[in-house]
């Protein structure tokens, strides 16, 4: 069994069907890229990977269990986590805070604690903070530290965004749209730093609109349209694919189950 297995998973919204029994797979070690036009349901499929939106028919397996269903927290606590198209950081807290709270789902203590800043507080949140800062020097950000979040350029804040998400002990990444506003240096800069992520152990899940971006970094691609995979395959199969092309051509506008 792959290391992510979806199969069949289906979303409904009324009468609406957002996504229509969808299979896709992904490898460990591999970047794997969901794309398609505007509205063809590739958040909503996210959210239910994430336990956002509940699974209407199908199952999605992570690391041999099934994770279809399960409160966020939880599924965040089996190992995956994810960024999202529009950035979420806090502005106005410090770029090691920013990470520290992706790191407090694993705390060791508990409210008293944190209330009376207990030695074991004390142990746990020393041990967190070098935590945070080991993963902040290992992608490039060890000289930010102390910036705050709104300080940093958009590039910087996408990466302290994805820093989060590693911080919560994430083995597999699901990228929302991470090239999203970034002009064509900072997309350049956007795949080495993906790169760079895969071969420190991780599985990369992305959604993205610069097909620059997809085509230059992607082990497979699935094509999702109106709902359905339409086309899957390496990128110089999607790139000549009839369907994708008429897809994109004639892509649905903007809904809330892009």
């Amino acid at each position: 069994m792959a290391y992510l297995e979806v199969s069949g998973i289906t979303k409904k919204f009324g009468g609406l069907v957002a996504v229509d029994a969808v299979s896709f797979h992904v490898e460990q070690g591999e970047i794997v890229s969901i794309i398609g036009p505007n509205g063809a349901g590739k958040t909503t499929i996210f959210n239910m990977l994430t336990g956002v939106y509940q699974v209407d028919a199908g199952e999605i397996i992570f690391d041999s269990k099934p994770i279809h269903n399960k409160i966020p927290q939880d599924i965040v606590k089996a190992g995956m986590s994810r960024t999202f198209q529009n950035i979420r950081l806090f502005g106005n807290l410090r770029v090691i805070e920013n990470v520290l709270i992706g790191t407090h789902i694993h705390t060791k203590y508990n409210f008293f604690d944190s209330l009376f800043r207990t030695p074991r507080y004390r142990k746990e949140e020393a041990k967190l903070t070098m935590e945070a800062i080991e993963i902040l020097q290992s992608i490039g950000l060890g000289d930010y530290i102390d910036n705050y979040a709104e300080s940093m350029s958009y590039g910087a804040q996408r990466k302290l965004e994805i820093a989060r998400a590693i911080a919560t002990g994430a083995k597999i990444l699901l990228l929302d749209e991470p090239a999203a506003g970034m002009n064509p240096q900072e997309s350049e800069e956007l795949l080495a730093f993906i790169r760079s992520l895969r071969d420190k152990g991780y599985t990369i899940v992305l959604i993205e609109h610069d097909m620059k971006v997809v085509m230059n970094i992607s082990d497979r691609i699935y094509v999702i349209d109106h709902g359905k995979k339409i086309a899957e395959g390496l990128s110089h199969e999607i790139a000549g694919n009839p369907k994708v092309i008429e897809a994109y051509l004639g892509g649905a506008s903007d809904d809330a189950t892009d």
